[in-house]
């Protein structure tokens, strides 16, 4: 890794004056590849959880016997969770050490798992899932701090390939496993789902990371406003976009509230860890050193398309089609499934390539992608989506990995765990902000599209009367009363016009997608050449 100037932050400075004490792991120990495991398993998980859960609503709310509104806050309370515990992840995981950090949330993830179908009410199940997203939460801040503090050199781009492998694999394959359970198990295996694998991902952590001291020291230099600010400021402004589609933004007293209160908080944070004397909670001035700040952007950028698709497909599929989860997941396992064959060969290609090629491929492969699924009709079921995926799954692995790549060979490893708790903000709310931007907009053009239909749909009309006529026959067999065949009839003309307005609203949202991607193209095109063209050679040289 490059030197940098020193850090800021409390926790930088301690890591900085303890650097000794971490010390990498041999390339011939098996400690290393244990590690990994541990990673692996934690990246899964963490992204399992949301998506599982929001698949999983109607079984969640029909087990627990509550309405649509209350069964909405499920995902809410498990991704606050996660937003809390990820933005305190550099002083946990500095003072008590990454292994004990990431082995009590395993502990707190697979309590609260296992007692969440147990809950005798929604308030206590919300609270379950709560834990769950702290638990979960940190996984991937405090995993990256391992890769890139404690592997072999040679080892880094391979465990930073598996965790995005793994963020997308679970995110993929999250549809088939919902509707597995709901056929086979219960509703209840949504959440036990974890318990069989954290006991192993426990035994990995356990032994393939390396233990380091308590550093009690380091509570003299708590910044304890700064991590309530941020903590109270990302779990509000998460909360609010969250429920924002569905209580109408603006129109909703309390999403506004949520979203007003949150971006007012955030401010005082930023000041606060900009221009404050002393230590801050975060060494936010990384984020203007080396681009820092245009990664991350491009993360949630990715996150933004990557959620986009990911949402499009399955509601089109259900919407459209009445596919129920099981056979979603087949469509959605074309880009979960390619990933394992694409992680070693993408990590040896980022060793020896400049990972800004590898990102611009990606980026033109997910453009790509959407253009070919903007040709949808209300005929497309699984296999008309499988060119699409498969390149969209390219593209994402492409994408993922080779700007996990450019962080971490940005970044001082006594610094790893703040750009941790940055990766994790960035792909938390560029996710959110995607799946919230693409539910409003393909809402609103639903409606445009239905109006602009409707308007050629003349009551008095020749081809409207034909088709009445048509759809009056048809369910003529089944009914001798005219006025009911009539009613049926004009039902059916009504869902034929719905239909094709949901069509042409997916198409926008593909095509939104793929302006999300040559976006993304150009803020690659401002990454500078001289920062990464050595680094590959330099990481070999260190291995």
């Amino acid at each position: 890794m490059t030197s940098h100037t020193p850090p800021i932050s409390a926790t930088g400075r301690a890591l900085r004056a303890m650097r000794s004490e971490s010390q990498r792991l041999s390339i011939d120990s098996r400690r290393a590849y244990v590690g990994i495991v541990g990673v692996l398993l934690g990246a899964i998980m963490s992204t399992l959880g949301t998506r599982v859960t929001t698949l999983g609503l109607a079984d969640l709310r029909g087990g627990l016997h509550v309405g649509f509104d209350e069964g909405a806050w499920m995902t809410t309370s498990f991704g606050v969770g996660q937003m809390l515990v990820g933005v305190c992840c550099p002083y946990l995981g500095s003072i008590l050490g990454v292994r004990r950090v990431l082995l009590i949330g395993i502990v707190v993830l697979f309590t609260s798992s296992l007692l969440a179908p147990m809950s005798p009410n929604l308030t206590a199940f919300l609270g379950m899932q709560f834990l769950a997203g702290v638990g979960s939460g940190t996984f991937i801040p405090l995993s990256m701090g391992f890769i890139a503090r404690s592997l072999p050199a040679r080892l880094i781009i391979y465990g930073i390939a598996i965790t995005a492998m793994n963020l997308e694999l679970s995110q993929n394959v999250s549809a088939s496993l919902e509707g597995w359970y709901s056929d086979n198990l219960s509703w209840r295996w949504i959440n036990w789902q974890y318990c069989g694998v954290l006991p192993v991902m426990f035994a990995c952590v356990w032994y393939g990371i390396p233990r380091e001291d308590i550093k009690t020291e380091m509570l003299e230099h708590l910044d304890w406003p700064g991590m309530a600010y941020a903590g109270l400021g990302f779990g509000l402004l998460y909360a609010g976009l969250d429920q924002g589609n569905r209580l109408d933004w603006t129109n909703n007293g309390l999403v506004s509230g949520l979203l007003g209160s949150g971006a007012l908080v955030t401010t005082v944070l930023l000041v606060r860890e900009l221009w404050a004397a002393g230590t801050p909670f975060l060494n936010l001035r990384l984020l203007f050193r080396h681009h820092l700040i245009l990664l991350m952007l491009l993360i949630a950028g990715y996150r933004f398309i990557i959620l986009s698709t990911s949402y499009i497909i399955p509601s089109y599929l259900q919407t459209v089609q009445n596919f129920r989860e099981l056979q979603v997941g087949a469509v959605l396992l074309w880009i979960a499934l390619p990933q394992f064959a694409i992680v070693l060969p993408l990590g040896y290609l980022l060793s020896r390539v400049d990972p800004r090629w590898v990102l611009a491929a990606g980026a033109c492969l997910v453009g790509v992608a959407c253009l070919m699924g903007s040709q949808l009709t209300s005929a497309w079921a699984t296999d008309d989506f499988l060119q699409s995926q498969v390149l969209q799954a390219l593209g994402q692995s492409f994408a993922l990995t080779s700007l996990l790549a450019l962080v971490v060979r940005s970044m001082n490893p006594v610094d790893a765990l703040t750009i941790g708790t940055l990766l994790q903000t960035s792909r938390l709310f560029g996710g959110e902000i995607g799946t919230a931007f693409m539910e409003t907009f393909v809402r609103h053009r639903e409606q445009i599209h239905s109006n602009l239909i409707g308007l050629h749909v003349d009551s008095l009309g020749r081809l409207t009367a034909d088709r009445l006529a048509a759809y009056r026959n048809a369910v003529g067999a089944h009914t001798s009363d005219l006025t009911t065949a009539t009613a049926q009839a004009t039902n059916l003309l009504a869902s034929a016009v719905a239909k094709q307005a949901s069509v042409l609203a997916y198409i926008d949202g593909f095509l939104a997608a793929a302006v999300g991607a040559l976006i993304c193209l150009f803020c690659v095109m401002l990454l500078p050449a001289t920062r990464f063209a050595n680094q590959a050679t330099n990481d070999r040289n260190r291995g």
